[in-house]
């Protein structure tokens, strides 16, 4: 009877081994795992979230390398579980993280004579402070000063202030550009997308003459964008965009230095028309927004024909965007 019973058992038990699936990930980390390969995929891949509905890969993109935080906090877990199986799924995003962002954290290239040195800003229409925040630019020591929300009311206070270090400045509607170097062609550049009233003017084009040769420098403010519930609302940027991208396309100076409040990141598509015609910085994050705790780099100085070898943020001023300051290598 024992025998029977033990026979059973065995013949039951042999039944189920033969049922049962292959090997699994252990138990232990396995959701840890499925996060991180998740993370590393979205970091990959972001490019194929789709933007319909509400615009959700721009918004992805917009925050873009703060997926490494999402990294770092999977990794702590990992190791309180003591889970080689998270650990090893870690691989993936930390690797993909490095690819995409460990460049910006380098030193970069050392300065050279050719370099030239510029700083954005949006000083904010409501700027109670616009003299301070303009020897805080000129502290910096740029050759080119690029500014947004210009109010008629403070363009005397910035023009007083930083005349005695950059004698040259043009002004079209809310932007202007202050220089070290004489400017000569300077028109407005219409971005002003479709169902925006007559005298929004955010665009400007001028030719700085550098000891190192001519430099056509743009300076623009896109329209700002809206995290709503339905999404991120983004439209009339990406429109804005297209504009100032057909405007560079058309430029006949060789070099090219964009200035401006871009109100998306690099890795956004929104701006990718852009982006797939100008080097961005190769070295710094320079979160630029909110000012009070940023976030990301609104604030961009791209560079055709030239490198953009650095860009850090400034002190912050009076105004709700930090100012950055970037390093050009014209070559």
């Amino acid at each position: 009877m024992v025998e029977r019973v033990d026979s059973g058992r065995t013949a039951t038990a042999a039944g189920e081994e033969a049922a049962s699936p292959l090997p699994s990930l252990p138990a232990r980390g396995r959701v840890i795992a499925v996060l991180a390969v998740l993370t590393g995929g979205l970091l990959a891949f972001h490019g194929a979230v789709p933007n319909s509905p509400g615009h959700l890969g721009s918004l992805l993109e917009a925050f873009l390398p703060w997926l490494g935080v999402v990294v770092v906090l999977l990794l702590v877990l990992a190791l309180l579980r003591r889970s080689a199986t998270a650990l090893l799924a870690l691989l993936l995003p930390v690797a993909v993280w490095t690819y995409l962002f460990g460049g910006l954290l380098g030193p970069g290239a050392d300065a050279g004579p050719r370099d030239l040195v510029v700083v954005q800003h949006n000083v904010s229409d409501v700027n109670a402070d616009p003299a301070g925040t303009a020897r805080t630019l000129a502290g910096a020591e740029p050759d080119l000063i690029a500014l947004e929300e210009l109010v008629p009311a403070a363009l005397p206070l910035y023009e007083t202030t930083l005349a005695p270090d950059f004698p040259y400045h043009q002004v079209r509607g809310t932007v202007g550009l202050w220089s070290k170097y004489p400017l000569s062609g300077t028109r407005l550049v219409d971005i002003r997308p479709d169902g925006i009233e007559a005298g929004w003017n955010r665009g400007l084009r001028t030719v700085a003459h550098t000891p190192h040769g001519d430099i056509a420098a743009y300076v623009a403010h896109l329209p700002s964008v809206r995290v709503r519930t339905s999404g991120l609302a983004s439209s009339l940027r990406d429109e804005s965009a297209v504009l100032l991208s057909r405007a560079l396309a058309a430029e006949k100076t060789e070099k090219v230095v964009l200035m401006g409040d871009l109100n998306g990141t690099v890795e956004d598509r929104g701006l990718s028309p852009l982006t797939s015609r100008l080097n961005v910085a190769e070295r710094g994050f320079a979160f630029s927004f909110p000012a009070s705790l940023p976030m990301a780099r609104i604030d961009q100085v791209m560079a055709r024909s030239a490198t953009v070898d650095a860009i850090r943020t400034l002190s912050s001023t009076g105004s709700d965007h930090l100012p950055v300051t970037a390093r050009i290598s014209l070559g």
